[in-house]
């Protein structure tokens, strides 16, 4: 029997944090959608304390690649052990670590390991691997870096937040009208068109060309992921024109949710952020109270985008019976 070689990998950081705070980052995996850049989504399977199965979404050389994987906690030696359990072909395996040495008070070294094997141990399939990996890799440490070494103000950059609006319908309308967002461009305020291409078996990437008030056009692009039986839409920004940019990451969720008492549905825009810390200085100055202003600015605009789509939701809704006699 034929086993392909494994190959391994290894890329390294320093940062100037506690070993600490840089393990919380890594830890949190549910957070990675905001954190790391090429991680678009993750569903947290199980979770008994110490290990846990997680369902990610992650772009890899401009695809959209999705695995199980399975992750064991140390918090004591600042280690994260991993191995996908479900792997995309021609990928036959897939591992490594997350390790953190404390290098003074706030000085760490953080590595991220990979080991991998693919079908055949093809080259082309090796070499495409090691690219994805090895950008993905350098993104992730990058940006770990940057919100790591921000440790003392993130709690101030992070932020989260939900709205919610009743609709007197079942699931399935207004799930389709999230789906389809591309059918009713003024689902965005002041979007001039709305792009929605499939990607892949409920994966879509959304591009919206925004209007700016000096006649300038800012152009957005979303993965989005649909869970259609369980009436969820996931989102991730991953390219953003304006500038200065106030958004370091933007991730959200709609969730069309029957109500307890059986009339109708809830359904909730999510939104997850972090702020840029350069482009809150580059608009609202180094100021004590920049970043409150930015935090304010920027909710109000993510709910006022998503309002607009709630109530279009409920309107596509609740007229839909209407439109069937």
């Amino acid at each position: 029997m034929y086993l392909a070689p494994v190959h391994r990998m290894a890329q390294h950081a320093e940062v100037d944090a506690p070993a600490g705070v840089l393990y919380g980052l890594i830890a949190d995996a549910l957070r990675w959608p905001v954190f790391l850049p090429p991680t678009l989504h993750v569903e947290q399977l199980e979770f008994d304390g110490e290990s846990e199965r997680l369902r990610m979404w992650v772009t890899a050389n401009g695809e959209v690649k999705s695995w199980t994987t399975r992750r064991v906690l140390d918090p004591v030696a600042h280690r994260v052990d991993f191995r996908q359990e479900v792997l995309p072909r021609p990928v036959t395996s897939m591992g490594g670590s997350w390790t953190v040495e404390p290098r003074g008070p706030e000085r760490s070294l953080v590595t991220l390991s990979n080991d991998f094997a693919v079908a055949d141990n093809a080259r082309a399939d090796v070499d495409w691997v090691k690219r994805a990996t090895t950008a993905n890799s350098r993104a992730a440490l990058t940006n770990l870096r940057q919100l790591a070494e921000r440790w003392r103000r993130l709690d101030d950059l992070v932020l989260s937040f939900e709205d919610a609006v009743t609709v007197d319908a079942p699931v399935e309308p207004v799930y389709d009208f999230l789906h389809r967002f591309g059918d009713r461009p003024d689902a965005v305020p002041g979007a001039r068109g709305i792009d929605i291409a499939e990607r892949g078996p409920g994966v879509q990437l959304m591009t919206v060309e925004l209007a700016g008030a000096d006649g300038s056009v800012r152009t957005t692009e979303s993965v989005r992921i649909g869970f259609p039986h369980a009436g969820r839409i996931v989102y991730k920004d991953v390219r953003d024109t304006e500038e200065p940019a106030l958004l370091a990451a933007h991730a959200g969720e709609w969730s069309v949710e029957p109500n307890a008492w059986g009339a109708g549905v809830t359904v909730v825009a999510r939104h997850h952020a972090v702020l840029d810390e350069d482009g809150v200085r580059e608009r609202y100055g180094d100021g004590a109270d920049a970043v409150r202003l930015a935090r304010e600015a920027l909710r109000s605009r993510l709910a006022r985008e998503s309002g607009v789509a709630l109530r279009l939701a409920k309107e596509h809704a609740e007229c839909e019976p209407a439109r069937g006699v």
